[in-house]
């Protein structure tokens, strides 16, 4: 990016660094959100009342609520609240936004691995009872196989939203790819270039995120013949 024309060059150091930030924080928040999302959705199809519950109202606030708000919450009001308890925790810009988008994005998992899960017909849970295994084999070894085929293109989706949606942690300082382009659209006067420099940065990383991952459905697909 040195290479680039004013006013990108000379400051290319600050747009890498955001660039940076905006993909580590996309991995480790996509990495906690299908964790979350995982556990979410299967407690989503419990046949227990009291296991479904806890995840469907924490699936019903964070879907229900702006990721801005989430992330402000996460921010400003968490630690206090923590302190108010007796827990002395101290979150940072960083890892404020990849709580807030961590459960924002697994909320939206939980739903695509519960739709995932349901579309696989009832017979095939019944059999491999019947053939011995327990619950949790049977989910295991037989419908959640089954199920990632079906849920990889939406998580797919999810995780590129997420890249995206990463840029709201400008909100609370936190020195991303889109808050570089903000502090140096201030400093030189000139909106026009550095964001549409910015623009090219996200569009080259939701490009290779998405080569990515669609090597990784072929594969899934492959392997599930």
């Amino acid at each position: 990016m040195r290479l680039m024309p004013e006013p990108i060059g000379s400051r290319a150091d600050l747009f890498v660094e955001g660039a940076r930030t905006t993909l580590y924080l996309t991995v480790v928040s996509g990495i906690i959100g299908l964790v979350v999302g995982m556990a979410a959705g299967l407690m989503r199809t419990s046949v227990s009342g009291w296991v479904r519950a806890p995840a469907s109202v924490f699936i019903w606030l964070v879907r229900g609520t702006p990721l801005l708000v989430q992330i402000l919450f996460v921010y400003n009001a968490v630690p206090p609240i923590l302190q108010s308890i007796g827990i002395n925790v101290q979150l940072n810009e960083f890892w404020s936004a990849v709580v807030a988008l961590s459960l924002n994005v697994g909320a939206y998992n939980a739903e695509v691995i519960r739709a995932g899960i349901q579309a696989i017909p009832r017979g095939q849970s019944e059999a491999s009872r019947s053939l011995g295994l327990s619950g949790a084999q049977t989910m295991g070894s037989v419908i959640l196989p089954q199920a990632m085929r079906v849920v990889v293109p939406p998580l797919v989706n999810n995780l590129v939203a997420l890249l995206k949606d990463s840029s709201l942690a400008s909100a609370i300082a936190l020195v991303e790819l889109t808050l570089a382009g903000q502090r140096v659209s201030s400093e030189t006067f000139q909106p026009i270039p550095v964001l549409t420099a910015v623009a090219a940065v996200y569009l080259a990383l939701t490009t290779v995120m998405t080569l990515f991952t669609d090597q990784l459905e072929k594969r899934i697909k492959i392997a599930g013949r």
